[in-house]
């Protein structure tokens, strides 16, 4: 137990120190470190339909969420993909005050008699009749320009929903920095006055396909996504600073990718 212990703590001041390191990077223009910034799991299930999908979704509603809130962690969002590749495939956000909470997760989840007896069947499958296919995980460390996860109005309501979720990529670090940069000092608040409205945003630490960041935006409908990217595509502010050598998305951005996803009856995002 001493050695486990060890290796824990080991990995997250490890990953913390990354963390950091990359954070001050970033924002050494952009203005000083915000203290309370988050970090956020975002997790990727590949499925097969049928059982499969019943049994992970009576995970999370029964298992995994009220644990996680036990342990302090909240709000925790579970969606499905409506419209992207790998269907069925099922994404969850949980957003963590440190690194050190996103690290040591399972271990403590693990400890909490509780979470075990209620996520017996999944934490205990088969390789026969496996809980998933394959699964990815991603820690994020959020935005200077947005320290916190936002609530569409439309969770706190119980009203229907959706979420697109884009990951940039870049051909370098200090083009990836740029980016964030751009989204720091005015990009995020072009969205949010053109009616765009971020849920979060958060630079790749640990994952697949850096340099990368990813912004989850949420719309009541597709009518509305669909009106309100053509308000920021048409806004004036947003053309010049997109047009200014440096920022442009040749320059800085290699690859955009983007899924629309639909919140689990369940999911509190």
């Amino acid at each position: 137990m001493k050695r486990r212990g060890f290796l824990v703590s080991s990995l997250a001041a490890s990953a913390l120190a990354g963390a950091t390191t990359s954070v001050d990077a970033t924002t050494a223009e952009a203005g000083p470190a915000v203290a309370g910034r988050e970090y956020y799991e975002l997790r990727k299930y590949q499925l097969r339909r049928g059982p499969q999908q019943q049994a992970i979704n009576a995970y999370f509603r029964d298992a995994n969420i009220p644990a996680m809130n036990r342990l302090g962690i909240k709000p925790v969002g579970v969606f499905n993909t409506t419209i992207g590749p790998g269907s069925p495939t099922l994404y969850v956000l949980a957003a963590h005050s440190s690194v050190e909470s996103a690290v040591t997760i399972h271990d403590r989840l693990t400890s909490d008699p509780e979470y075990l007896k209620a996520g017996a069947a999944f934490i205990n499958a088969t390789a026969t009749e496996p809980a998933y296919m394959r699964s990815e995980s991603f820690l994020l460390a959020a935005f200077a320009g947005m320290p916190k996860l936002e609530l569409p109005a439309e969770t706190a309501e119980n009203k229907p929903r959706i979420f697109e979720l884009r990951t940039y990529e870049s051909h370098s670090k200090k083009a990836h920095r740029t980016k964030v940069e751009m989204f720091n000092r005015a990009e995020i608040a072009i969205f949010r006055r053109t009616g765009l409205r971020p849920v979060f945003f958060g630079e790749t630490k640990v994952g697949a396909g850096q340099p990368s960041l990813t912004y989850m935006l949420a719309f009541a409908d597709m009518e509305e996504r669909m009106r309100n990217w053509a308000a920021f595509v048409a806004d004036p502010e947003w053309k010049k600073l997109s047009s200014t050598p440096g920022y442009t998305d040749p320059e800085i951005v290699s690859n955009i990718s983007n899924v629309i996803l639909t919140p689990t009856p369940y999911s509190q995002i």
